[in-house]
């Protein structure tokens, strides 16, 4: 079985960016909102938002489930306040999970979080908990920084985030690290500020005991891990410099990379330097990059193919392909029984 970890549901019905847009327009100007008027989609508009696309990239590329989650760059925390935030997380896990209900046997539903900068994130736990225990999701994405690229949240190592790491913990999901759009003109959204948050996130666990307080903790750190494997080696000497445990003690039990790269030498570094067993596959197919590759002639996100291009032991491919979620994921683990 073949388990995509990280896919976003970017080819929505347009009625969703439609309510967004006048759900925004409505913060300066109240009166254009209308209460409780939540886009009308039917089943058949999801059907053909995924048909001629992610569903049709699954059979394609011989993916049998995808960990489905809202649009990333759409989450946008920083805008509007807390209430605007959760109604616009409630709507688009709600979607989710009609997906979800429509092809069981292609998607698994993992929830967008109602965060804003000003929000605790414990006000977050209420939605983590309705879409486990009632919507079947298995785990959330969290963002690292709800201001929209101006980081004004203390790290994720922080007490701050300790109420939703207990209510994680209490429902044994683990949270992939995901920032949304930038509104800081220095980051570009997709090819800056994600790899910027993967990268920070990774170094903040680092520095600190976050892992001694939750040992049962469990974070998947997207886009292959940032920029960590590249410097593999200058986390291993600062962790060593800062009288750190070494990284496979410190923190490779809790966190995880997926294989989000987009070219075979990338790939190839990221099995070389990770321990086979913290690698989990992603595509994030029709997400940040969804164009073919003119030295290849294949689609960039089609990561398959470079994972399929090294010489892993079938034990070491079974543990990338599915294994390895259904342990990060043990809600996935037990959907799946007898299906892995």
């Amino acid at each position: 079985m073949i388990i995509d970890c990280h896919g976003h549901y970017t080819t929505a019905p347009g009625a969703l960016q439609t309510f967004r847009e006048g759900q925004l327009a409505a913060l300066k100007d109240p009166s254009s909102l209308c209460p409780g008027c939540n886009p009308a989609i039917s089943d058949d508009q999801i059907r053909e938002s995924l048909e001629k696309a992610q569903l049709r990239l699954q059979r394609e590329r011989g993916i049998d489930l995808t960990v489905f989650s809202p649009r990333a760059s759409a989450m946008g925390h920083h805008l509007g306040d807390e209430t605007t935030s959760l109604a616009w997380s409630r709507l688009c896990n709600d979607l989710i999970h009609r997906v979800c209900s429509l092809y069981p046997d292609n998607f698994v539903g993992v929830c967008q979080l109602p965060q804003s900068p000003a929000a605790p994130p414990a006000h977050s736990a209420a939605e983590l908990e309705r879409c486990v225990t009632e919507l079947g999701f298995i785990g959330c994405n969290l963002n690292p920084d709800p201001s929209g690229g101006y980081w004004t949240s203390p790290p994720l190592t922080d007490r701050h985030w300790y109420p939703l790491y207990e209510k994680m913990v209490e429902l044994d999901v683990p949270a992939m690290v995901h920032v949304s759009s930038s509104c800081n003109p220095c980051f570009h959204a997709t090819g800056a500020h994600y790899i910027n948050a993967d990268t920070t996130a990774f170094m903040q666990f680092i520095t600190s005991d976050l892992f001694r307080d939750f040992p049962t903790l469990r974070f998947i750190i997207p886009h292959g891990g940032g920029a960590v494997p590249y410097h593999w080696g200058r986390y291993r000497g600062l962790a060593q410099d800062l009288k750190r445990p070494p990284l496979p003690e410190l923190v490779m039990k809790n966190v995880y990379f997926d294989t989000c790269v987009y070219h075979l030498p990338g790939i190839e570094l990221l099995f070389k330097v990770t321990p086979i067993e913290n690698i989990l596959f992603g595509s994030e197919m029709v997400g940040a990059v969804r164009g073919i590759d003119p030295e290849t002639g294949h689609y960039f996100d089609d990561t398959k193919r470079y994972i399929d291009a090294l010489a892993l032991s079938p034990e070491d491919r079974g543990k990338v392909f599915a294994g390895n979620a259904c342990k990060v994921y043990p809600r996935l683990g037990a959907k799946l029984a007898g299906r892995v």
